[in-house]
C-alpha cells in the first residue's frame, strides 16, 4: 500500500489515544522516546553485531508520533517534508549541508 504523507497522517490521528489538554506535551514526549527506542536498537546492532531489520518498526513509530504531533501543531506532513527538502537543496547549493546551526 503506497500513501502519501498527508494520508498516512489522517489515518494516524484515528489511532490517537491520550488527553486532548496534554496533546502536544504527550506527543513530543513519545516521539523522543521512540527516537530513543531507535538509537537503543542500533546500539544494541553495534554490540552484538545484530542485523538492522527490526529497526523499521520503530521507524514507523517515530513517524506515527511526528504525525500526530505536526498534526496538533497545525501542519501536514508533505508540507514538513516539501520545506525540508527546499531547505536541503538550498544548502547543498551553498555548500552548507555539513556545520551546525539553522542560518547556514
Amino acid at each position: 500500500m503506497s500513501l502519501y504523507m498527508n494520508q498516512y497522517q489522517t489515518m494516524a490521528r484515528k489511532t490517537a489515544i491520550f488527553p486532548e489538554e496534554e496533546a502536544i506535551p504527550y506527543l513530543a514526549l513519545g516521539l523522543c522516546g521512540e527516537a530513543g527506542e531507535v538509537a537503543n536498537k542500533i546500539k544494541k546492532c553495534i554490540r552484538d553485531g545484530a542485523s538492522y531489520d527490526g529497526i523499521a518498526a520503530e521507524l514507523g513509530d517515530v513517524l506515527w508520533y511526528l504525525a500526530v504531533l505536526s498534526h496538533y501543531l497545525g501542519k501536514d506532513l508533505d508540507n514538513i517534508a516539501a520545506s525540508n527538502l527546499l531547505k536541503l537543496h538550498i544548502r547543498a547549493s551553498k555548500g552548507t549541508l555539513s556545520g551546525s546551526g539553522d542560518d547556514r
